[in-house]
């Protein structure tokens, strides 16, 4: 790692301050170079408090470390510092040809992007940025449900690292006290020659210690930690795509309709430009939405957004 990212580490596992003078022999570089370092984390949002005579002493926000994600799970990372898009990235990598099982990571994004092409907030701290390429070669129809299995892995990343239960709104949010904490949005590149689904794109935006929120956005989001943050973005980024690779697909499936904020609800949605209303029944295995219409007729959606009438 840099010289910057080897103190990170450092500050950020200390109790209490570190003096300019032990970094420096722990490092072995100059007083000089740790200082540069404090400066550079600092450009990079996090929060160092220096007190003469005591040393340096981390307060908040933390520092994307490829090496220490590709370490805890089985993924390739790319970092991008200035991104546009980790969507884009990993697109831009399929025609590069990158290998699958990379995750495109960025601390924040300029145009970043959910479904719908709806604007996502993406601040440059506190936020996860990521976009994980698969390559299944399969049929469609025989794709496994990636939306549901990441957000499962989520739900069972932070449930395991914080004990917070978050709630899953069909079919790619999770929220935490009623407010949107994460997204998901999944594309696919098919062959026109096979047929087949070639390539999967996975994105995923995670508030996890983001303290300020636009006007907008302040009735609608949240962060798992607005104050200070036990976990870092590194660890729980690891978390979530070894739960996605090592669990069962059957347990994941569980979790998803266990958390469910939808089933059992009343929610409504649009349909060939119709606003239809109904009850929430079930969702498959595929990842599909039973509801029961106030007509009584039973639908499956496979896709598309709902409201909830209540919550």
């Amino acid at each position: 790692m840099k010289t910057y990212e080897t103190l990170f580490q450092l500050l950020y596992d200390a109790q209490d301050y570190l003096s300019g003078e032990s970094l420096a022999t722990q490092l072995g570089v100059s007083r000089t170079s740790i200082w540069k370092a404090i400066q550079r984390l600092e450009k990079k949002g996090i929060t160092i408090e220096s007190v003469k005579n005591k040393g340096y002493k981390w307060i908040a926000g933390d520092l994307l470390l490829p090496a220490a994600i590709q370490h805890h799970c089985p993924v390739k990372v790319r970092l991008n510092p200035s991104c546009q898009s980790t969507q884009l990235d990993a697109k831009a990598g399929i025609e590069n040809g990158e290998q699958p099982n990379t995750l495109y990571l960025a601390p924040y994004q300029e145009a970043g992007r959910g479904r719908f092409g709806r604007d996502y907030y993406s601040p440059n701290q506190g936020g996860i940025y990521m976009s994980l390429h698969l390559k299944p070669q399969l049929p469609f129809e025989q794709l496994p449900t990636y939306t549901i299995l990441v957000a499962a892995a989520i739900y069972k990343a932070v449930k395991e690292l914080t004990l917070i239960d978050l709630d899953i709104k069909w079919v790619n949010d999770l929220y935490y006290h009623k407010k949107k904490v994460a997204g998901i949005l999944t594309e696919a590149v098919t062959s026109v020659e096979t047929g087949l689904v070639t390539d999967v794109i996975i994105g995923v935006g995670l508030n996890l210690s983001i303290s300020h929120f636009p006007e907008e956005l302040k009735d609608k989001a949240t962060s798992l930690f607005p104050d200070r943050c036990p976990i870092t973005r590194n660890e729980l980024i690891a978390a979530i795509w070894n739960q996605f690779f090592h669990s069962s697909p059957e347990e994941l499936i569980y979790l998803y309709r266990k958390q469910s904020l939808v089933l059992g609800q009343k929610i409504s949605f649009e349909q060939n430009g119709q606003l239809q209303t109904g009850q929430a029944k079930d969702i498959s295995d595929q990842g599909k939405l039973l509801v029961k219409l106030d007509t009584g007729t039973e639908i499956w959606l496979s896709s598309g957004e709902i409201s909830l009438q209540s919550w």
